[in-house]
């Protein structure tokens, strides 16, 4: 099996919650930052492995790039892999 660093768009993911001077976010109840409204705009302060592009909030993560060998000729019905 092979891992590939590959970027995961985790917007959907995000909650905020209103803190003190803006908006602390969480992914999975996992403290990922914090917006702060300013005049200029939301300045985004995200942790160490998190990025935002436009309206998105990104991580990264090592994703299998293809099946292990192993597993993919299973013959279930004579319980053999």
């Amino acid at each position: 099996m092979v891992l590939k660093h590959t970027r995961i768009d985790v917007t959907d993911r995000v909650i905020g919650k209103l803190g003190n001077n803006g908006m602390n976010l969480f992914v999975e109840k996992e403290p990922i930052g914090k917006i702060r409204f300013t005049n200029e705009g939301a300045q985004f302060e995200l942790n160490q492995g998190y990025e935002q592009e436009e309206s998105k909030i990104f991580t990264y993560a090592d994703v299998p790039t293809s099946p292990d060998m192993k597993y993919v000729d299973c013959d279930d019905e004579n319980g053999w892999c």
